[in-house]
């Protein structure tokens, strides 16, 4: 089951949208990260409490690890986790900072980032676009009801 939890957790890694898995807001290890697992939605056992880890924070730590040691294998399928960002994980043993939740947690509630007019939005999402976690460009929409204001996503989902 493990596998197929990081597979899953890994797509948006191969797919190049994100060059760490807990970036990606819609997958299981980006909602445990960003949200804390708000409402405790998804199970953080991982077949883990089995094996005596008790701790939710030492689970999501030995998860983080496998996902990263796995992506990190070049199987020829897309982007992979580089080694650069496996190293720097290894050296933090995996474990999150409060710098990193609280990254994550604000990205999470402010992803679109950018409001204004159109060409606002386009220009600013230029010059900061190494910011956010996507490669590609992304396009302004119109926030439902309010003529002439844009974001980086529908605000009114």
């Amino acid at each position: 089951m493990i596998n197929c939890f990081a597979y899953i957790d890994l797509n948006s890694v191969r797919a190049g949208i994100v060059e760490k898995p807990e970036e990606y807001r819609w997958n299981s290890i980006g909602y445990h990260v960003q949200t804390n697992n708000e409402g405790s939605f998804l199970s953080l056992d991982f077949g883990l409490v089995e094996f005596g880890v008790k701790s939710k924070k030492e689970r999501l730590r030995l998860y983080r690890k496998f996902v990263y040691e796995t992506g990190a294998l070049d199987k020829g399928k897309g982007a992979k986790i580089s080694e650069g960002t496996l190293k720097k994980e290894q050296d933090k043993d995996f474990e999150l900072s409060r710098g990193d939740r609280f990254k994550y947690r604000s990205r999470y509630f402010c992803d679109s980032g950018i409001i204004g007019t159109k060409e606002f939005v386009h220009y600013n999402f230029q010059l900061l676009q190494h910011c956010f976690s996507t490669k590609k460009d992304r396009v302004p929409v119109q926030i439902t009801g309010l003529k002439g204001i844009y974001s980086l996503k529908r605000l009114t989902e």
